[in-house]
């Protein structure tokens, strides 16, 4: 895996990770293997599209699942936080890409209109497990729910 950038001042644990271009005079190629380039084996793969700027998409936590968000088409911003600290990324390269570990609350937006955001993993999907609410998550997060 490589780590072209992780902010050690912040609570919230992400890391944005660099894909190789294996691309020739054929075109472009990006290979993603799970528990090669991202750090876990993948069981869940989705991806975003056909929504515009003034969407919002996430808005939620998940209990048990990490993700890796690559825009392989366009652009967007992702906004994660731990409920103390926020950041911003915007994804805009398809050898680029954000990981987010569970329980990190995570919001997509600002997509551009050939945006296509590849979502990967490490979980099937399982309703019970998203927080959606961000007040709970805050409470949470403070230890005042379980």
């Amino acid at each position: 895996m490589s780590i072209t950038e992780q902010n050690p001042q912040s609570k919230i644990l992400f890391k944005l990770l660099s894909f190789k271009d294996l691309g020739d005079k054929r075109g472009k190629l990006v290979v993603i293997e799970g528990n090669r380039d991202i750090p876990f084996d993948i069981a869940r793969t989705f991806y975003i599209y056909g929504s515009d700027s003034t969407i919002v998409r996430g808005q939620h936590a998940n209990r048990n699942s990490e993700f890796v968000l690559i825009n392989v088409s366009g652009k967007s911003k992702v906004m994660v936080t731990d409920g103390t600290k926020k950041e911003i990324v915007e994804l805009n390269k398809p050898m680029k890409g954000i990981y987010i570990p569970k329980m990190i609350w995570k919001e997509m937006y600002d997509f551009s209109q050939d945006s296509v955001l590849l979502c990967l993993a490490n979980t099937h999907y399982d309703g019970s497990e998203y927080i959606r609410n961000f007040d709970e998550y805050l409470q949470i997060m403070k230890g005042e729910k379980k």
